[in-house]
């Protein structure tokens, strides 16, 4: 193989040679000076603040996981506390209502002896009447 036939940008000469490599080692040595620190604490910062970002976002994550916790116990609380609401008044409705048919049968009694014998102190058609007029 002929090198002398080559063209003259594949066979550098030895000055080019050294000036390239000279150029070479003076950017190298200034990147690495100057350059590659800078580069290398930018990447840093950057990994510091996707690593707080991801320990902020785990952190929420979690308080949200008990602000729901918290959340459901309280509905909890509030539906325990309306069934027995509900089951206060369903008592207390009945009470009132218990009282309130003894209270005409009561009145149904002594307003009309003898249809308790019929009915079983249900007050009767003519007593309803009675009652409607206005007699309070």
């Amino acid at each position: 193989m002929d090198f002398s036939k080559l063209p003259a940008i594949l066979t550098p000469d030895l000055g080019l040679l050294f000036w390239m490599l000279l150029a070479f080692a003076v950017v190298f040595f200034v990147l690495a000076k100057y350059g590659f620190p800078a580069i290398t604490g930018m990447v840093e910062e950057r990994k510091k603040y996707i690593d707080e970002s991801l320990k902020k976002a785990h952190e929420a994550s979690e308080r949200l996981e008990n602000i729901k916790q918290e959340g459901e116990a309280i509905l909890q609380e509030a539906r325990d506390r309306q069934a027995q609401i509900l089951k206060e008044a369903a008592e207390t409705r009945d009470a009132i209502v218990e009282q309130a048919q003894q209270k005409a049968r009561e009145e149904g009694a002594r307003l009309c002896p003898q249809c308790g014998d019929r009915r079983e102190g249900a007050p009767s058609e003519s007593e309803g009447r009675q009652g409607s007029d206005g007699s309070d």
